[in-house]
């Protein structure tokens, strides 16, 4: 693995010097303007017409859209077009952002984004398209250092390719927490959490005390994203990987179903005309949920534009809770990544702003706004939060409290059965369906769709 250079500038400069007084400092001169990388496919320039992909050297649009993930708009323009236009400022970023009903294939059919946001929810699903380009060339060429990028987010990412292949570059770690309407616990007169990492029983049994309906509002004491939530904990995949098959018959996920068949009977939990799932609406827009066990860019952003709307109300951050033998470890974090697209006419130049975003100064202003860095930097945690205006005031430290786990390994087809996990808390919340029952029932379903699926969409 290369070391990175101090700029991408100076790595030009270097190569214009080399090319003009041959190979001093050590370093082999390419002997072609365009020698191919026979690893990757990607042409690789040199000096001769560096000039012309140097970013910043010509008025240039760069098209970007998020294929999964909460990026609004409001974080797009601060942490990434913004902060590259003032940089560079011939340099623009322009978001495609299309029908909410509008798949990504879809999208990815109509139009060629330069730059491409994913996550773990997309990933497989992006890469059958084939829109993913392969990035090594262009690490190796811009001397990019993967080594920079925390071991748990670039694990992932090595994964992700099937013959050595890098789809992505990690743009932050998306961690989770617990996040707490202090109103609800102050209304009902309950403490508030503390700073320490509590146990899942010690939740519920504060859940309980805040799930009740008073003068016709129902309150409900936590939400934890359901069985996909809470697996998170322990890091469980949804499928075999070597088979394909249903892998939530294990004493792990049954540990999970358990859980949140717990949570499920607390009294008053299920609402009389049947809810039984609760998310962020209800946390910041209804504010009827006490607590909310979630990922951190799931709620940063959407409070901030929230309170920009002049929507304020009174919460705090606490650790993620886990089981009592699991504490000191918090969820996975998930990888938000950027990659380039293979049709995109200006390759050079979209890597050069992704190289810019994982710069130090460009995780700075990730970390300042409320999202954790995908470089190993000590000193950005304690910038965190500082200047997105949401955070202020708030126990930003408790975001760092516990190991997140590395994302487990996403199947080709996870995404697309996942949605039997949901009917399977379904069954539990409103059918009143025993775990052995529901896992049985969802581990048939998830079966047959993956036989469909590997007729449709074929063996992976």
């Amino acid at each position: 693995m290369k070391k990175v250079a101090n700029s991408i500038t100076a790595l030009l400069l270097l190569s214009i010097l080399s090319a003009c007084g041959g190979n001093g400092g050590g370093e082999k001169a390419t002997n072609a303007d365009h020698t191919e990388n026979t690893n990757t496919g990607t042409n690789i320039k040199n000096s001769s017409t560096a000039d012309e992909h140097k970013l910043g050297s010509k008025p240039l649009t760069l098209t970007f859209y998020s294929t999964s993930g909460t990026l609004p708009d409001t974080e797009f323009k601060t942490l990434i077009a913004d902060p590259i236009h003032a940089k560079y400022p011939k340099v623009t970023i322009e978001r495609i952002t299309p029908a909410a009903t509008t798949t990504p294939e879809e999208v990815l059919t109509t139009h060629t984004p330069d730059i491409i946001y994913s996550t773990s929810t997309t990933h497989q699903r992006i890469k059958r398209t084939g829109v993913y380009e392969d990035l090594r060339g262009l690490i190796d060429q811009y001397q990019f250092d993967t080594s920079r990028i925390k071991p748990i987010l670039w694990n992932y990412i090595e994964e992700l390719g099937d013959n050595g292949e890098i789809f992505a570059i990690p743009f932050n770690s998306n961690q989770h927490v617990l996040y707490y309407n202090k109103d609800i616990f102050d209304k009902f007169g309950v403490e508030y959490p503390t700073s320490e990492q509590l146990t899942w029983d010690q939740v519920l049994e504060t859940a309980k005390k805040l799930t009740r309906t008073e003068n016709g509002v129902h309150y409900v004491g936590l939400s934890v994203d359901n069985l996909t939530g809470l697996a998170k904990g322990l890091g469980l995949p949804y499928l075999d990987r070597e088979t394909g098959n249903a892998a939530i018959d294990t004493p792990e996920w049954h540990r999970i179903f358990e859980l949140n068949k717990q949570i499920f009977e607390i009294p008053g939990y299920v609402s009389r005309d049947g809810v039984w799932e609760y998310g962020r609406d209800q946390f910041m827009k209804e504010q009827t949920v006490a607590m909310r066990v979630t990922w951190l860019a799931n709620m940063v952003g959407p409070l901030e534009e929230l309170r920009q709307q002049g929507i304020e109300f009174n919460w705090d951050i606490a650790p993620a809770p886990n089981f009592e033998d699991q504490l000191g470890k918090t969820r996975e974090a998930q990888i938000h990544s950027l990659s380039i697209n293979t049709q995109s006419q200006h390759k050079e130049e979209a890597f050069q702003v992704i190289a810019e975003i994982l710069s130090d100064e460009g995780q700075r202003i990730l970390s300042r706004n409320g999202r954790v860095p995908a470089i190993i930097n000590p000193e950005l945690v304690k910038e965190y939060g500082l200047e997105i205006p949401v955070l202020q005031g708030k126990t930003v430290q408790n975001v760092f409290v516990g190991e997140p786990l590395q994302e487990h390994y996403f199947h080709p087809y996870e995404t697309e059965i996942s949605a039997r996990l949901t009917e399977a808390a379904a069954d539990m919340a409103v059918n009143g369906l025993d775990v052995n029952s529901a896992i049985r029932k969802a581990t048939e379903a998830i079966n047959k769709d993956v036989e469909s699926l590997r007729a449709t969409i074929g063996e992976q």
